[in-house]
């Protein structure tokens, strides 16, 4: 049996390259299939949850003719931050990462972004943003985290036009993408179901900075709630990595996503362009709309809306996409 190694999209600026991933224990259960059926889907989607993390393993990348070396923190997690001498191009740029196993190399491949020259960087959720998730629900939610596999899962409708048409904003050359990011309380253990979900839906390829990995069935009951701190450091994170950047930030009312992004705002007065929050229920509700005002107040565009024609309406108003 040997140890697995995960690695997830990294990101890149003219100085610095981050790249991370897991290292997980030796087991003999085959990868997650997302294509399963109903108890089926459920069972793998319960074993993501009882994954056993490897603390202190080696790791090494390999960048720029070098090896690096790094070990892993107690959650099985590592992340490289590597200062830049030369500038690595522009776009998706894979990467290497390799851990040792009785003598022998493991080497797997992932790739990080750095985006083009431009000026505008988007920022979203997932649960309730672009993908259904009923998170005011939980039993809902649970139920349909356990029995619909990734086939089944739903987008919201207008959603893929809208992000696509963000994702190529001021655009002309069909190769270059506005950075996008997905940054969610989701944990780690989904992951590969995100990005194959995404993929799926043709949504912006996209860096994802999710939650601390879950490695019991007791965190399974929880996930994608508790506390958003997390969030509103690593939405504070990508602002201060690519600071040039205009940002559209994209949420929902479920949970926190109006006052994270009002902070936000307050915190970054020039820097955030515009926010979009995603309407759950059947009324819209106070204290979002209340923080609506505050950053309209602060000269950000706001579209509190309940289907993504308006959204996208409201783009095209002030002139965000064409």
């Amino acid at each position: 049996m040997k140890p697995i190694l995960k690695l997830y999209r990294g990101y890149a600026n003219e100085e610095e390259l981050i790249v991370m991933g897991h290292v997980f224990r030796p087991t003999t259960k085959e990868e997650y299939d997302f294509q399963k059926k109903r108890f089926r889907n459920a069972k793998w989607v319960i074993r993501m949850f009882r994954i056993k993390t490897q603390k202190n393993a080696d790791v090494y990348l390999h960048w720029n003719n070098q090896k690096i070396h790094t070990k892993t923190l107690d959650d099985g997690y590592f992340k490289f931050s590597i200062p830049l001498k030369k500038e690595p191009d522009y776009g998706w740029i894979d990467y290497f990462v390799s851990i040792m196993h009785n003598g022998e190399e493991i080497v797997t491949k992932s790739s990080f972004i750095r985006p083009h020259e431009g000026n505008l960087g988007f920022i979203s959720d997932i649960d309730d943003t672009f993908l259904v998730s009923h998170t005011r629900n939980p039993f809902k939610k649970l139920y349909i985290l356990l029995f619909r596999n990734v086939n089944d899962r739903k987008v919201f409708e207008g959603v893929v036009p809208h992000y696509q048409a963000l994702s190529t904003a001021g655009r002309n050359k069909k190769n270059e993408q506005n950075a996008f990011f997905y940054v969610s309380s989701s944990e780690w253990n989904l992951y590969r179901f995100i990005v194959d979900f995404t993929q799926l839906h043709e949504l912006p390829r996209a860096v994802l900075l999710l939650k601390d990995i879950k490695t019991s069935l007791t965190d399974f009951f929880i996930t994608g709630r508790g506390d958003h701190n997390h969030k509103f450091e690593k939405i504070k994170h990508i602002l201060e990595f690519y600071p040039h950047l205009q940002y559209t930030l994209l949420g929902d009312d479920s949970q926190h996503d109006p006052y994270l992004y009002e902070a936000i705002c307050k915190i970054f007065p020039v820097t955030v362009k515009a926010v979009y929050i995603r309407q759950t229920g059947t009324e819209k509700k106070q204290k979002a709309i209340d923080a609506i005002k505050n950053m309209e107040s602060m000269n950000v565009a706001c579209c509190y809306f309940r289907d993504s024609e308006d959204a996208i309406a409201h783009s095209k108003r002030i002139g965000l996409i064409s």
